[in-house]
């Protein structure tokens, strides 16, 4: 399947569009920025300027003083903010660490006062004028840095599929090998920057709290809430039904989120808190800094015989962010001997987190510039030496993969770039206008996860059908998918249906994120509609006239539920979802192993005096089962791609080694590309159905886009330069 940019004539049919474009290019989305419920007052916070230590006084005189300011607290009883946990530790939360609830500073940039007015402009005021003398200690913000605490991951969380993976003797057969390749490369920090920041607003009805919160966990805020402030889960509703971008950074319960539900309920009135972007870089998650270790081992022919990945990954003092690089770089070739090692490096900042493809991102820049050597050492073509290293099997269980498709996106990518007129000499390229040519490729991989998911489908006299399902809708496009599903088997319009996601009342919402979106459901939602057809008494396939069968059984309405698990799941994995907790499972099942595959080519041009790097063209082809909407799957790697050529040219968040936290907290220090740095992108799937990980062959394809994209462009720059980028991002002064 090849996705183009414009269709070649007209507008798309409408089941090729984003069903909610319409409602977001027109502002009647509502997001929860957006809302501002009738007497809402405003909260900001006030932070902490040192990079760690005590308090010893807060001077909040000033800003009680302010006009319009309603409450100022800087310190909540533990029976008040109650502990939640971090998420990836049996919690709720985004890090353990909850700011307001003492006097302790664990990293610069953390809470030290909430204030709440009755406008904005007095809130971030009232913040800026609280004072604090503090009794500071030694911190440190970078891995290599004095006072780095390093774990051995395994040790530190023993937990199986945290353990390091080890197949054979892979440091003899690395010393045994003809060729040896040697390698270390170093992944900076990097904030998501999600265009809507961290958002939320809170009331109470009685003893219910009504949360709109821009999340991809609707769950773990409900339960997390209710957790904290000893409510009944059943008295906190959480809805989130648009979120303009979560990327894995909106996974879970933010600590800003009791605090404002305190206040809400003192007051008496509704609270909004919209987290200013420099606090988006301290108070949210980020993709930690990481460095790989590769080694490979080969023949004289490029055949691997041992594969070495060693990483050290930051994580902070009060969790452990935990590392899964090896889980793709054992995987994406047929290494028959291989040793990962993963250690966890503690650091003076906030938890780590999710950020699009987390770990596998850093981990393809390392193995496929590695490989990219491999093929430069044995004098074999990058595209030949991957497809001679292709796995029929998973190298680490022995177990078939579910699909693997790897080889075809190597070939269709190699066809439709052109690769065959690629002059392997380095610098040997040149364009017409005098630029440097360089092209690069590298392959990538991704896991194929699942959730367990509760779809409620609801058929009305009127013809339209509304399904409410476990997800949310972070502009992957998952509204589209589901709505497609539907209109396709059930032969209705695709206007007739309508989507309910991110919503704590209708079904639970399990987070969504790791590419299992649609994978998960999807398949809810297809046997929903089995389930519809039976309460319709039209159980044969086709079409179906909506409107008659619902009369036809003398209801206005008839409903149905289904709920679906992943492959080796059980039902008792219910009391987790039920219970706002993490319950997915993959990429290792039962009887097969799953991920999404991509290969990616790239070509950069260099100018040859300033050494100006540019990206004109991207190719990318990727296996991602059945291509549920086409429209948004083609969007979703376009954007991955966007974001890989910015993690290779551009993004690094920077740390302050002398007064700790990061310093470039703005969209104006923070660089992301902009229109001008990005061209042409081609897209194109295989779009075979991988009918093993579930009934409509569907997976992931969000995360698995960038995988890879920053190792291309490093191969890329090293075609048009000789020069191998061991760091990034890749900047002038490496190529000058």
């Amino acid at each position: 399947m090849t996705v183009t940019d414009t269709p070649a004539t007209g507008m798309p049919p409408l089941d090729t569009r984003r069903v909610d474009a319409y409602e977001k290019v027109t502002g009647t989305a509502r997001y929860s920025a957006d809302r501002v419920p009738e007497g809402v007052a405003y909260a900001a916070f006030a932070t902490a300027r040192i990079g760690k230590g005590r308090i010893v006084a807060i001077d909040t005189s000033a800003a009680a003083a302010v006009p319009g300011v309603l409450l100022v607290e800087t310190t909540f009883g533990p029976d008040e903010l109650r502990d939640v946990g971090f998420v990836m530790a049996g919690g709720h939360a985004v890090q353990s660490l909850q700011p307001l609830r003492g006097d302790h500073v664990a990293y610069r940039g953390q809470p030290i006062a909430l204030i709440v007015a009755d406008n904005l402009v007095a809130a971030t005021e009232a913040a800026r004028l609280i004072t604090a003398e503090y009794r500071p200690e030694p911190f440190t913000v970078k891995i290599d840095a004095a006072g780095a605490d390093t774990l051995l991951q395994e040790r530190a969380i023993p937990l199986p599929p945290l353990a390091d993976i080890s197949i054979g003797d892979a440091d003899a057969a690395f010393e045994a090998s003809p060729v040896r390749i040697t390698g270390t490369y170093e992944h900076p920090a990097q904030h998501a920057v999600p265009m809507e920041p961290h958002a939320s607003v809170v009331r109470w009805d009685g003893d219910r709290l009504i949360v709109d919160d821009s999340t991809q966990n609707a769950n773990a805020v409900r339960f997390g809430l209710a957790t904290q402030l000893g409510l009944d889960p059943a008295d906190v509703e959480v809805s989130s039904p648009y979120i303009g971008g979560g990327f894995g950074n909106k996974n879970s319960l933010y600590g800003h989120l009791g605090p404002i539900a305190i206040a809400s309920r003192r007051l008496g009135r509704p609270v909004k808190m919209v987290l200013p972007r420099p606090q988006t870089f301290h108070l949210g998650s980020f993709r930690p800094n990481s460095v790989h270790t590769v080694r490979l081992g080969a023949d004289e022919n490029g055949n691997l015989l041992a594969a070495i990945h060693e990483v050290d990954q930051q994580t902070s003092r009060h969790d452990l962010f935990p590392c899964e690089v090896t889980t793709v770089s054992s995987r994406l070739y047929a290494v028959p001997a291989f040793r990962g090692r993963q250690r966890l490096v503690r650091t003076d900042v906030q938890t780590p987190g999710f950020m699009r493809a987390p770990w596998e991102s850093p981990a393809m820049f390392a193995f496929e510039s590695a490989m990219d050597e491999l093929a430069h050492a044995t004098g074999r073509d990058p595209v030949e030496l991957r497809l001679a290293n292709d796995a029929a099997a998973d190298p680490v269980t022995g177990l078939p993969f579910s699909g693997r498709h790897l080889a075809e996106c190597l070939r269709r990518g190699a066809a439709r770039f052109g690769w065959d007129r690629r002059d392997p000499r380095p610098g040997s390229m040149i364009a017409e206008d005098g630029t440097i040519l360089g092209w690069g490729v590298a392959a990538g991989c991704y896991p194929g996860g699942m959730v367990p998911a509760v779809a409620h489908i609801t058929a009305a006299q009127d013809g339209t059908v509304t399904v409410a399902v476990g997800g949310h809708e972070m502009g992957q496009g998952i509204r589209s998918a589901i709505a497609l599903l539907v209109a396709r088997d059930l032969g209705v319009p695709v206007n007739k249906v309508i989507v309910q996601v991110g919503d704590t009342r209708l079904v639970p919402q399990h987070l969504t994120a790791g590419s299992w979106g649609t994978a998960t459901a999807l398949p809810a939602v297809r046997a929903a509609i089995e389930e519809l057809r039976k309460a319709l008494d039209v159980t044969g396939p086709g079409g179906v006239d909506i409107a008659a069968a619902v009369r036809a059984q003398g209801r206005s309405v008839v409903t149905a539920e289904a709920t679906t698990l992943a492959p080796g799941q059980t039902p008792e994995i219910l009391k987790r979802l039920d219970g706002g907790f993490l319950a997915y499972a993959g990429p290792v099942y039962p009887e097969f192993v799953t991920f999404s595959w991509i290969a990616h080519f790239v070509e950069v041009r260099i100018e040859p005096t300033t050494r100006r790097i540019r990206v004109p063209r991207v190719v990318s082809v990727a296996d991602c089962g059945r291509v549920a909407s086409p429209v948004t799957a083609a969007s979703q790697v376009r954007g991955a791609v966007v974001w890989g050529i910015s993690a290779a040219l551009r993004e690094e968040s920077d740390v302050d080694e002398r007064f700790g936290g990061f310093l470039n907290t703005t969209l104006e220090e923070y660089p992301v590309p902009v229109n001008a740095d990005i061209h042409r992108i081609e897209v194109e799937f295989i779009d075979e159905p991988d009918l093993l990980f579930n009934p409509l062959g569907v997976k992931g394809v969000g995360e698995v886009g960038m995988v890879g994209v920053a190792a291309a462009v490093a191969n890329a720059v090293h075609h048009a330069t000789g020069r191998r980028m061991h760091r990034l991002p890749i900047r002038l002064e490496n190529v000058l």
